[in-house]
């Protein structure tokens, strides 16, 4: 999965803060934020083919506005809000080429499941404190805490209540200076379901599910999940059909896919992929998605953003620039 504290780690990269500055630069003149209306948008994360080069960002920006009409980054809950953090630079770029921000902050590492630091009062009011500042700049449109929070679940299942009192916390602070922000948090779509085995590394069971975590959040706007079923399915038609639709008898609340992805290589040994087969899974997932009452759907990368599988060519672009079969048919999808 996409993972936010990779992107963190960029910013620690010298050549990264001087791309930055010349960006913040063409920021100087401030432009009014745009209207915000509730509605189906595509987009991509924020995924250009380099971190350090202004023209990979300008191509980024360029087809970005090609691709949808959301984008989405996030950070460190800490610190997100801080000037020059990617949070800020996107939101400000993405709001100049009239595109709907997206951004989710984290407070444990999506991988182990285990918090950054302590959910004490110190760290929340910290949270609280930042989350409330950027709303207040900004007045984002979509605001999530919390990436793949099933995962912090399952690793810190005694925390796990703390951090839904600090959402209800935090969604009135954000409310009271951004009353049009859409409030959420995150979930992994297959594993919420009890689906860890396949490329997840575990087996299925949907008796072992999560869906109860949803009620922990009664104020939430929509609930937002990154889904990857091509962790668990081989073939995008192997996918049932109620594959999505089962969210709805979960809540009656709108939905949001914030990553979405299906890799195209051949790199992993009895689950080799190809570009064709990705290009299936965006038919499919429109065809499967068709009567949620679905805000947002996100896929991955743009450009690819690591080398290691799957994700590695879950990108919608070649490493050499030239979009791959998946493109056209995300262009093409509509609802």
């Amino acid at each position: 999965m996409k993972k936010l504290l990779l992107i963190i780690a960029f910013l620690a990269l010298g050549l990264f803060a001087v791309v930055l500055v010349s960006i913040i630069k063409q920021l100087s003149q401030e432009e009014p934020i745009p209207q915000f209306e509730i509605r189906f948008r595509k987009g991509v994360s924020y995924s250009p083919k380099s971190l350090t080069s202004v023209a990979d960002i300008d191509d980024f920006w360029e087809k970005a506005v090609v691709a949808g009409e959301a984008i989405r980054t996030g950070g460190d809950w800490v610190d997100f809000n801080k000037p020059g953090k990617i949070s800020s630079v996107v939101v400000e770029l993405a709001q100049r080429n009239r595109l709907v921000p997206v951004i989710e902050v984290n407070f444990f590492n999506q991988d182990s499941g285990r918090l950054l630091r302590p959910l004490n009062s110190a760290n929340k009011t910290a949270y609280r404190d930042a989350a409330v500042a950027f709303a207040q700049k900004y007045q984002p449109p979509y605001f999530g805490m919390g990436v793949e929070i099933d995962t912090f679940y399952r690793a810190q299942t005694e925390e796990f209540d703390g951090f839904a009192d600090l959402f209800s916390e935090v969604y009135d602070g954000v409310k009271a200076v951004s009353p049009q922000t859409q409030i959420f948090t995150t979930f992994q779509y297959e594993r919420l379901q009890g689906l860890r085995g396949g490329l997840f590394g575990g087996t299925n069971d949907l008796t072992k599910n999560n869906w109860d975590l949803l009620e922990k959040f009664p104020k939430a706007d929509l609930f937002a999940f990154t889904t990857y079923p091509g962790l668990i399915y081989k073939d995008p038609r192997d996918i049932p059909s109620d594959y999505y639709s089962r969210i709805k008898k979960h809540t009656s609340k709108p939905v949001a896919f914030t990553e979405m992805g299906w890799f195209s290589g051949r790199g992993i040994k009895g689950w080799e992929s190809s570009e064709g087969e990705q290009a299936r899974f965006v038919a499919r997932f429109f065809e499967l998605t068709e009567d949620l009452d679905l805000h947002l759907a996100i896929w991955l990368h743009l450009y690819q953003q690591t080398s290691a599988e799957p994700f590695g060519t879950m990108a919608l672009f070649k490493t050499d620039g030239t979009p791959k079969a998946a493109w056209e048919v995300w262009l093409n999808a509509s609802r």
